[in-house]
């Protein structure tokens, strides 16, 4: 279907590692770590990690916007965490922040099919990525997964100062991976940030929907799985 493009540009969290499952692995090892258990009065931490989840992707939202920075990013993800569960935010120990930072961009859980499919295209198109998350744990992700090998180009929003799905990333993209737009389409889960700021950029877009969430009347194109990339391309 899409074997007249010539470069394919890959959202990476969400998309091709698994941040849900990375970040509750994460989470799941921290919350006993440091009392949450007693301090939430569950043992078992999956009330706090169902809200932290639901916070940080509202939050994300916002930054993809520029409506908050990364520092607010980060402070507010866990205290409106805390706050969600009825107790108070400024007893959210830091230290626990900067131990998340440390361990989930190490996990190496990715979607199913992901090397096969990456492999399977790096052979036949010339692959990019696009990223809004944060420099030190995309290069960490990348390079604990073996991925950075897949792409010759790599954008990452905070080195360039936009964000997704601001037309300004893509066209810097673009002109980084010397590519034509027309020939060009993108891969993320983010209907907001990935598909549509693709779309509304003037470039093919794919939603991947590991979820099998409905999809939007404007979107054209979706998978549920990476492997099926390889029957489109």
């Amino acid at each position: 279907m899409f074997t007249h493009k010539k470069d394919i540009f890959f959202d990476l969290d969400h998309t091709i590692w698994d941040f849900d499952r990375n970040a509750t692995e994460t989470l799941q090892e921290l919350y006993v770590k440091y009392g949450f258990d007693e301090l939430c009065g569950h043992a078992a931490p999956d009330s706090f990690i169902t809200a932290y989840t639901s916070n940080n992707h509202r939050l994300w939202g916002l930054y993809h916007h520029n409506k908050i920075d990364k520092p607010t990013l980060r402070r507010l993800r866990f205290e409106d965490t805390f706050t969600e569960l009825g107790i108070d935010p400024n007893l959210f120990p830091w230290d626990f922040e900067e131990e998340y930072l440390a361990v989930c961009p190490n996990k190496t859980h990715l979607f199913p099919h992901a090397h096969e499919t990456l492999s399977y295209l790096k052979d036949r198109y010339t692959l990019h990525l696009i990223s809004n998350g944060f420099q030190e744990a995309c290069e960490r992700k990348l390079a604990g997964n073996q991925l950075a090998d897949y792409f010759d180009t790599i954008t990452i929003s905070e080195l360039v100062g936009i964000n997704k799905p601001d037309a300004r990333i893509f066209q810097h993209a673009l002109h980084e991976a010397k590519a034509a737009k027309q020939e060009s389409i993108m891969i993320g889960d983010n209907l907001d940030a990935d598909v549509r700021g693709a779309q509304n950029f003037g470039m093919d877009a794919i939603f991947f929907n590991p979820l099998s969430a409905a999809v939007p009347d404007d979107i054209e194109h979706s998978i549920a799985d990476l492997k099926e990339l390889q029957r489109l391309f």
